[in-house]
């Protein structure tokens, strides 16, 4: 009996040790080998470098209060755009909280920008689910364009046409509403402002 359960021990632990080599080894750095070869820059968290340096992610939104940079929308990530406090308010579309909160980023927004405040979007006023999203929707973009233009001393024509270049479309023509990339659009911003000699933060 003793040497039957002995031959089941150690034939449970010959197991043990081949699934953990397999499964706790290999396939980890398959997958990792996999997405250097196939995929580096989204396996490498799709960062975003200026001069040789990283500024950001294409993923992350990043908390911007500069006002001759295009805005985010809000985040409930942490203390904004935290990934490791990732996700929304869970307030309910009645809270108290969150309907003052809404009106005073209208508020905010609207003073910012020179607009009425019906014209504030919605992505101005409310964070998205991850808290994360670095996308606006195309309609915030334009809104903020003649503030950003202005800030730097630029042809607000020139600082409409970069937000239109920027516009991305629906993912395979059907998929979620046309976004606009913030990170990349302030870093094309500073490019043509720089190649334009017009002021603004750098």
């Amino acid at each position: 009996m003793n040497m039957l359960w002995l031959r089941q021990a150690a034939a449970g632990l010959r197991v043990l040790a081949a699934l953990t080599v397999v499964l706790g080894l290999g396939y980890p750095l398959a997958v990792l080998g996999a997405g250097q070869l196939l995929m580096p820059g989204q396996a490498n968290g799709s960062m975003v470098e200026r001069d040789g340096e990283p500024v950001g992610s294409r993923l992350i939104g990043q908390p911007v209060e500069d006002p001759s940079y295009f805005h985010g929308r809000p985040s409930a990530a942490g203390e904004g755009y935290d990934p490791l406090s990732s996700g929304a308010s869970n307030l309910a579309p009645t809270s108290p909280e969150l309907l003052a909160a809404v009106e005073e980023r209208r508020a905010a927004a609207a003073e910012l920008n020179g607009v009425p405040p019906e014209a504030v979007p919605p992505d101005a006023l409310t964070a998205s689910g991850s808290g994360l999203d670095p996308h606006i929707s195309p309609a915030y973009a334009r809104l903020q364009a003649d503030r950003v233009a202005r800030e730097r001393g630029m042809d607000p024509a020139a600082v409409a046409a970069l937000v239109e270049e920027h516009v991305q479309g629906r993912g395979l023509g059907f998929l979620g509403e046309p976004a606009v990339n913030v990170l990349e659009l302030n870093l094309a911003l500073d490019e043509a402002a720089e190649a334009a000699g017009a002021g603004g933060a750098g």
